[in-house]
């Protein structure tokens, strides 16, 4: 059965901070945040608007209109966002689903952190490939920005979090002239060694908030030991990159030298481009690199399209490769036969 996505919608917030910016209230020269790390600008959220069901919502009008589907024919909204959201212990693929009118679906979560896209993508392929449901919508969002300390050193590699939002329509044997791509297969692997390096040391059962813990300013994400991380996922993030790229890849039929188009996590700028040299992929002309938006957690991929799209790096029959990683730390890919 062909699993299809047939329709997507992207969320900006208006609001940007630029890494000029950034490399003023951090401390860090310019030309490292902008060439570097990849920060041209990022978008941001104001603290008492685009909360990540605003955007959830906003996005996944889009995207059903894009997919020409009606709410009420939906069985599923999934939401796999940031776990910052409106509230702690809520749900707000319940908050979306009742929002855009989804009323003959059920809604639930998937939390892979900025891996998430692949995950999900694979989950719910499963499902409709089975026949348990014939369309889903996807939403993600993600204002993570608001956890940075720009003065705290560990947390530096964060210092690319940005807001946003995205949101995806995946269907079942649709009509051929409604595909805009082919969903094929998807891998992923875990090193739960990295499990505790990137935390938010207060707000949990561990260290619950307390006016000391605010006082204290642990209520940001951060780095126990940056410099041990660094050592340990050096010899490994490429190769799990790959590891998950070559196994979706594979049991898609196709390898390496057939990818056309990779639309990636943001990460600094050098590791993008070898990325993308493993693939045979000019970064200008078959990628594109999201320092316009910085790390928008599990929207990235959607950017990435959305942004290829534009600049005509899209073409029909093209085989486009999701790649992902999130904190905890796990490597994801998912394979798509581009329709257009």
């Amino acid at each position: 059965m062909t699993v299809a996505l047939t329709g997507y919608g992207l969320y900006r917030p208006p609001d940007r901070i630029t890494g000029e910016e950034v490399a003023e209230q951090s401390g860090i020269p310019e030309d490292i945040v902008v060439e570097k790390m990849g920060i041209h600008e990022k978008r941001v959220c104001p603290p008492d608007e685009d909360h990540v069901t605003d955007m959830c919502v906003a996005a996944a009008e889009r995207a059903l209109a894009d997919a020409d589907v009606d709410p009420d024919e939906l069985d599923l909204v999934l939401y796999h966002g940031s776990e910052y959201k409106d509230y702690v212990v809520w749900s707000a693929a319940a908050n979306v689903a009742e929002r855009v009118g989804a009323e003959n679906a059920y809604a639930t979560e998937n939390h892979t952190l900025c891996a998430s896209t692949p995950v999900a993508m694979r989950q719910t392929a499963a499902q409709l490939q089975t026949g348990d449901i014939e369309a889903a919508l996807h939403v993600t969002a993600s204002r993570e920005n608001d956890l940075l300390d720009y003065t705290d050193e560990d947390a530096s590699f964060m210092f690319n979090f940005g807001s946003g939002g995205a949101a995806y329509v995946l269907e079942a044997a649709p009509e051929a002239e409604r595909v805009r791509a082919r969903v094929r297969e998807s891998a992923a692997t875990t090193d739960g060694s990295f499990a505790e390096d990137v935390i938010m040391p207060a707000g949990g059962s561990k260290n619950p908030p307390e006016s000391e813990t605010i006082e204290a300013g642990v209520h940001t994400l951060t780095v126990s030991d940056p410099d041990a991380m660094k050592e340990r996922m050096a010899p490994v993030s490429s190769r799990n990159f790959l590891s998950v790229a070559d196994d979706a890849l594979s049991k898609s039929g196709y390898d390496r030298s057939d990818v056309d188009f990779v639309a990636t996590t943001h990460m600094k700028r050098s590791f993008h481009q070898s990325l993308l040299t493993e693939f045979e992929i000019d970064p200008q002309s078959s990628g594109y690199y999201l320092d316009e938006y910085g790390h928008v957690q599990s929207a990235d991929q959607w950017l990435a399209i959305d942004g290829g799209r534009e600049r005509g790096r899209l073409d029909s029959g093209d085989v486009v490769l999701f790649l992902a990683a999130g904190t905890g730390y796990t490597w994801a890919a998912s394979v798509l036969e581009w329709d257009g």
